[in-house]
């Protein structure tokens, strides 16, 4: 699940951990990534010491079968695929890209981090991923994340049907709390989830985002564009 911040995608992760029947890793490139860009985010220093930063052990990982489970989901941040990162690895499932209007990314974003580009939110390597998918003649499906919020069990019902898996029930509801499939980084970005037990319910908001962040938001809205074309 290709996804960029402040984009449901922990909620999402949730509705599948849900399941029973589902593997779990949250952003294993997120150590990788703030090893080799030197980037400064919140807890910076625990996650390089706690997850691997070698992209030769995150993908031996990522393209072995779940143990004792029947789906392998796995959270990624498209923004944490850097220059000379390999991806001839995503050929091994099925690639999925959540996607969310730039202007509630951006106005998410910059109320928990400084957002310096366009590369902060992910949206230009996510198009640049599905691209790749698309040009390689592989399956790919683009979930919308208001479509999540206006009729979720619509959207997960679909969304289990294009993955040719079974919906569960189970994918609507969760407790509330922490996991241990968590990233420790959760201490920071996932304090509204963490109260859920649900969606959120879907809501109109102001998609005008400071004057500052204009040119970024301008290019992102193209790329998602481009992309919710596709979405089911």
């Amino acid at each position: 699940m290709w996804s960029g911040p402040r984009n449901l995608s922990t909620a999402l992760m949730r509705s599948f951990e849900n399941r029973g029947d589902t593997q779990i890793i949250d952003e294993p490139f997120y150590a990788y990534y703030l090893y080799k860009t030197k980037l400064n985010h919140p807890m910076k220093k625990q996650i390089i010491n706690n997850y691997p930063i070698s992209q030769s052990i995150i993908i031996k990982q990522l393209i072995k079968k779940a143990k004792n489970k029947k789906i392998y989901y796995q959270k990624h941040m498209t923004h944490h695929i850097v220059k000379n990162t390999r991806t001839s690895w995503l050929n091994k499932g099925h690639n999925c890209f959540l996607i969310r209007h730039p202007a509630k990314v951006i106005n998410s974003y910059i109320k928990k981090n400084t957002l310096n580009n366009i590369n902060d939110i992910g949206i230009k390597k996510q198009f640049e991923i599905f691209n790749k998918i698309k040009k390689n003649k592989q399956q790919y499906i683009v979930i919308n994340a208001d479509s999540i919020l206006i009729n979720p069990e619509k959207t997960i019902r679909n969304l289990c049907k294009y993955l040719n898996i079974d919906f569960s029930k189970k994918m609507l509801k969760w407790r509330k709390g922490k996991r241990n499939t968590d990233g420790i980084w959760s201490k920071v970005w996932y304090k509204n989830v963490e109260k859920s037990t649900t969606f959120s319910k879907f809501k109109n908001e102001n998609l005008s985002v400071p004057k500052k962040y204009h040119k970024i938001y301008i290019e992102s809205l193209r790329y998602y564009n481009k992309m919710n074309q596709h979405s089911i």
